[in-house]
């Protein structure tokens, strides 16, 4: 069972999917270690959740202070899913559900928040339903910077598999890394605001 680590929502259960949907939420352990590390970040932020899956990422960010959440997967058992969970834990207001191709153009998540997003979370499937790897990462990182998604002081986090490579696009400097198994969460921000 999944639950909100801290805030406002602590403790509160989120659905998840069954097994054979084959979308794995990112464990306790990692969101504790992420939202410690964002905390400065957290509050007020807008925040965008991509491969949202069940939505567990944004509503910790909803429950920590986040002043909106925008979830986006193209797996529509997923936003259902989401949906529910925002509807579980009242957050209506403060959370808008799309569905959207992450790989493809991105820049039509400019309408969502004009300004851009404080934060910008990427949690792409390490492998498909027949347990091929999957690299999505920099194809994501890279529509992140092309479709002019971040805020002024905006920063971008790339959970990814170890060894799926990883190069950092020109525009960004990587800032912090962390493994946690065989998973390695990138946190990046613009060169213009080191």
């Amino acid at each position: 069972m999944i639950r909100i680590i801290a805030g406002t929502k602590k403790n509160r259960r989120v659905f998840s999917l069954p097994m054979t949907h084959h979308v794995k939420p990112i464990s306790v352990r990692m969101r504790k270690s992420l939202f410690d590390i964002l905390r400065p970040y957290i509050t007020g932020s807008i925040f965008l959740d991509l491969y949202a899956g069940v939505g567990v990422v944004g509503l910790e960010a909803l429950s920590r202070g986040a002043q909106k959440v925008v979830f986006v997967d193209k797996d529509i058992t997923c936003l259902n899913a989401i949906k529910r969970n925002i509807k579980h834990l009242e957050l209506e207001s403060v959370s808008t559900v799309l569905k959207g191709d992450i790989l493809q153009n991105l820049s039509w998540l400019n309408y969502y928040s004009p300004v851009g997003y404080d934060i910008v979370y990427m949690g792409p499937p390490y492998r498909d339903a027949q347990n091929n790897p999957l690299n999505y990462s920099l194809k994501t990182l890279s529509n992140v910077v092309e479709g002019k998604l971040l805020s002024k002081y905006g920063i971008v986090i790339s959970q990814h598999h170890i060894n799926e490579k990883l190069d950092t696009p020109q525009s960004l400097i990587k800032f912090r890394s962390e493994k946690y198994g065989d998973t390695i969460i990138d946190f990046f921000k613009p060169k213009k605001n080191v």
